[in-house]
């Protein structure tokens, strides 16, 4: 009888590689409930405060740049660890921050390590996990994520009702950052539990070891296919170089990567996450109810994102960020309004619009892109492509986090608002015209989708001709 997979050896390699997800969630979510009392220690600007959420970022494209060639070079699994020890390093020093400037420099080692994370998590799976799985699998990293954002914003909820507001001024906020210690260290513990990739194992000759993963992970016989497979793929990377990402074919799937890396951080979530209890101050909130309303939308994130998993390999991608896309931009359009026509009574409407429009998010351009990236990709250009992508992702985070609180008080939350409900309905156009459906198909499946016509063309002729 042949064995398809080992469901729990395949769930334990994707969940604490997928764990790298609680570091980016909760540096996303943790600088939220610190900003207000910081911006209030140190005086800070709107371009300032954008700044200071935003410079991890700069360390987060820098750790994507070089996580391709550190990781061809010591292995998945070592630069994963060596993430979770910057992360660790980068909760502790914000904590013990002096002066703006230290705590700059620490949150930007923070990014280091959380974009080795972010490029190396999902390409890791990817690697790993059976193809009939594998969306639902790589969604463990958008899970974790969300859980990481969530769970971030009660502990911002706790600490801020620990006590008085000017306790919160000296000590709340190093609590808050300090706690990222946590995630750090189960990251670190878990990663010892895990095997190194597949794929690098057999691209530095380690061959009987990368086997007895495949084995365990896939049974012996689809083992040897996907060793034989994996041999191949490398033996093109070998002749291969990124230029190959501007030719006809993979040129589509570049853009096709790119496109979804900006628009997962362009919608507007992370505006919200990052500014949750600023925006909720703004009409009203008072006494920390602003953190606890905040709260209520990371636990939204949670729920809807289980259901992204349940539904990823049933529903498909496409459809998916087609009506996730949509139902944003409604949902910004009417956030946009409330702020416009009578911010002063929005309250519990506000709640409400900003909880539907993180549901549609995090049942489509939450998750899905994350999954999509990778997969998108042959295995010869995966990695390089990957990055690439991700690079652009980071990048459009910082820009987020920058320039989020200038717009704000430079055109108005409306318009602002208003702004990203124009970017999400250019999302579902892009989404309907270009972003192919990638539901069960095998990665190498996924490959014959770029190829030119004219190539196409020329296979089936030989194909006639044999």
């Amino acid at each position: 009888m042949k064995k398809k997979h080992s469901f729990w050896y395949v769930i334990l390699i994707a969940a604490s590689a997928g764990m790298a997800g609680l570091l980016y969630g909760f540096d996303t979510a943790v600088i939220s409930g610190a900003i207000g009392y910081l911006q209030e220690v140190y005086n800070l600007s709107p371009a300032m405060e954008g700044w200071v959420i935003s410079c991890v970022m700069i360390g987060g494209v820098t750790g994507v740049a070089l996580s391709g060639f550190l990781s061809d070079r010591y292995g998945r699994k070592k630069l994963l660890m060596v993430s979770a020890i910057f992360f660790i390093i980068s909760a502790l020093a914000s904590a013990l921050a002096i002066n703006v400037t230290m705590l700059v420099f620490a949150r930007i080692l923070g990014g280091l390590g959380i974009g080795f994370a972010s490029a190396l998590s999902v390409t890791y799976i990817s690697e790993c996990a059976p193809p009939e799985i594998r969306g639902r699998l790589g969604s463990l990293y958008q899970l974790f994520t969300i859980f990481g954002i969530c769970a971030t914003f009660y502990i911002n909820y706790g600490v801020a009702n620990s006590g008085t507001h000017e306790w919160g001024l000296e000590l709340g906020w190093r609590w808050m950052l300090g706690y990222g210690t946590i995630p750090g260290i189960i990251f670190m513990v878990l990663l010892f539990f895990i095997p190194e990739s597949p794929r690098f194992l057999i691209q530095k000759g380690r061959d009987k070891e990368a086997y007895q993963t495949l084995k365990r992970i896939n049974g012996e016989e689809i083992a040897k296919k996907e060793e034989q497979e994996i041999k191949a793929s490398i033996e093109v990377e070998k002749s291969t170089s990124a230029k190959e990402l501007i030719k006809p074919g993979l040129r589509m799937a570049m853009g096709v990567g790119i496109f979804l890396a900006l628009f997962n951080q362009v919608i507007g979530m992370n505006a919200v996450t990052y500014y949750g209890p600023d925006i909720f101050r703004s009409v009203g909130f008072e006494n920390n109810t602003e953190f606890l309303a905040t709260s209520i939308i990371g636990s939204v994130q949670v729920l809807f994102t289980i259901l992204a998993i349940m539904l990823i390999d049933k529903l498909g991608r496409k459809k998916l960020m087609a009506i996730g896309s949509s139902l944003m931009a409604v949902f910004m359009l009417l956030i946009g309004s409330v702020f416009y026509f009578d911010p002063a009574n929005a309250g519990v409407l506000l709640i409400i619009l900003i909880a539907g429009f993180t549901a549609s998010f995090c049942v489509s351009m939450g998750p899905i892109p994350w999954i999509m990236i990778p997969e998108i990709f042959p295995n010869h250009i995966r990695a390089k492509a990957v990055g690439i992508a991700t690079i652009f992702l980071w990048g459009a985070n910082w820009a987020i986090g920058q320039f989020t609180p200038m717009l704000i008080n430079n055109m108005g939350s409306a318009f602002t608002f208003w702004m990203f409900a124009a970017i999400n309905v250019i999302c579902f156009i892009f989404v309907m015209t270009i972003v192919p459906e990638t539901k069960n198909k095998t990665l190498e499946e996924i490959g014959e989708l770029w190829k030119s016509k004219k190539t196409k063309k020329k296979k089936v002729k030989e194909e006639m001709v044999s």
